[in-house]
């Protein structure tokens, strides 16, 4: 089975030299680290976590990988404003496998649009099905009901990518 991977979902929405990336729920760095790389030391990638625990193994992380384009920042993204970034500051918005877990997705979606500038892109992933390691039956979100809510929340649909076996990629852009 194909599970998630970072460099090809880094490719495959888009993320280039330069660019102001927002991890949602950062976690330990699965994607804050390769999307660091990729958008090199003119491009920044903040690490948003509540978590602070994962936020200092993110910053263990880049200090090993010499990679001073990471700000690890705590975060309550399930609250407008919450992840203390500016209006319009980021190209991209990535938020995998947060979805299932937030009992705010409007909010969560309204930051991220929020903090994204005139045609930034947003990237869910999230799982597609209950499967071992991932939420409970009761906790996935289809994908047709996280495309509603991204159209919701103001978000164009640009494409579905492969995110894995048990997970669905979308890319939406804000208008």
């Amino acid at each position: 089975m194909a599970f998630l991977n970072p460099e090809g979902v880094i490719k495959a929405i888009g993320i280039d030299v330069g660019m102001t990336i927002a991890d949602f729920g950062s976690g330990a760095g699965f994607y804050t680290i390769p999307m660091a790389r990729a958008v090199g030391p003119t491009g920044k990638v903040y690490a948003l976590d509540v978590q602070k625990s994962a936020l200092e193994v993110v910053k263990s992380k880049a200090k090993e990988a010499r990679l001073l384009n990471i700000h690890p920042m705590w975060a309550d993204l399930d609250t407008l404003g919450g992840s203390h970034l500016a209006d319009g500051s980021a190209h991209v918005a990535l938020i995998s496998n947060i979805l299932f877990q937030s009992d705010h997705k409007k909010e969560l979606l309204q930051e991220a649009f929020r903090i994204l500038g005139a045609k930034g892109r947003i990237a869910v992933i999230d799982w597609a099905f209950s499967a071992r390691g991932g939420p409970a039956a009761d906790r996935v979100v289809k994908q047709e009901a996280a495309e509603k809510l991204l159209e919701e929340a103001g978000f164009s649909k640009v494409r579905e990518f492969f995110a894995g076996d048990a997970h669905y990629g979308l890319l939406y852009q804000k208008p």
